[in-house]
């Protein structure tokens, strides 16, 4: 693959400058684990980069969305032109547009964190306890990659056929409130299943405990992606290619700066969280920044294996655009 990029770089310095866009719009959600839109904000890579492959000053602007449907909306529409979420929000969008004029593939991986389904049901050691009466708390019923994980979980329990068994006990809820819920014990509900550094705040409970890790069903997965239309990478490869070099240094600066990358991300959000609990859950060797997407194939063949998306991926670079195609994906 590293020819086929060392052909795009050439053929990349050979495409007046004028053509690419003057401003690029970028949607992230609040999470850290799009930690690296935080950090390109705050250093300036993306214009850094644009300006080393002879563009002229280019303006960057955030938008902060809630859910990945939203964003694709935005993103199909034109309102932004590069969005973030999790995997099944970037191969439902991937899989509906595949081979059309507005085909969306992946720009790049950003996090590969862990997620834990956290009980405060003494009885429920494993997915197969659930009963009728409990209920799970997760960011979007059907949508979230936690749902989708859920669903993984009980497919590989219970086989494909009931992919779908836990999901009468789930319902939608934002980390915060879930966490908020779960530690009251007041709520309608008496499980979470959310996000860092929500999940680890729940644990600090010694009545909670944790039934499922997300590593149990993935392994090392990436949980977060950046994604892109075909019009804006064919129109803007240099402003593209910019954005992608500007992920990898994010990347890299946050797994070697924490401490400064948790300063960015709060000064940003102004999250009530502890400053130290975020530390911690970036120092867990568990939890990576990394433009290489892992474990893309094992969601997107569940996706397609259970009639969630109508196109089957072959490898994981059908799901991206070939300016990360050198990187050792799965």
């Amino acid at each position: 693959m590293r020819h086929i990029v060392g052909l795009v770089m050439l053929l990349l310095a050979a495409i007046p400058a004028r053509a690419e866009v003057a401003e690029i719009r970028i949607a992230q959600q609040t999470s850290i684990a799009f930690l690296q839109f935080n950090v390109m904000k705050h250093r300036g890579l993306i214009e850094k980069h644009a300006k080393a492959l002879g563009l002229p000053e280019v303006k960057v602007t955030f938008a902060t969305f809630n859910g990945s449907d939203a964003m694709n909306d935005a993103l199909l529409s034109g309102a932004v032109d590069i969005v973030s979420g999790g995997p099944p929000g970037l191969l439902v969008v991937w899989s509906k547009t595949w081979g059309s004029t507005q085909e969306v593939r992946g720009v790049a991986a950003l996090s590969q964190l862990y997620w834990l389904l956290n009980t405060r049901n003494p009885a429920v050691k494993h997915i197969r306890d659930f009963t009728a009466t409990d209920r799970i708390a997760m960011p979007a019923v059907k949508v979230a990659a936690q749902s989708v994980l859920l669903e993984m979980a009980a497919a590989k329990e219970w086989g494909d056929a009931a992919y779908e068994r836990l999901d009468p006990l789930t319902l939608s809820m934002s980390p915060s409130d879930a966490t908020a819920g779960l530690l009251s014990g007041g709520g309608n509900f008496n499980s979470a299943f959310t996000v860092p550094p929500f999940q680890e705040m729940q644990l600090k409970d010694p009545a909670i405990h944790t039934v499922l890790d997300s590593r149990e069903i993935l392994g090392a997965s990436s949980t977060s992606f950046a994604w892109a239309t075909k019009k804006f990478h064919d129109a803007n490869p240099k402003v593209f290619l910019a954005v992608v070099n500007a992920m990898k240094e994010a990347s890299d600066f946050i797994m070697a700066n924490k401490k400064e990358a948790v300063a960015f991300y709060l000064e940003d959000t102004r999250a009530k969280v502890d400053p130290d609990l975020i530390l911690r859950v970036l120092e867990d060797p568990g939890n990576v920044y990394s433009a290489t997407p892992l474990g893309a194939m094992k969601w997107a063949d569940f996706m397609h294996r259970v009639g969630r998306n109508k196109v089957a991926a072959k490898s994981w670079q059908d799901l991206f655009w070939p300016e990360i195609w050198d990187l050792p994906g799965n």
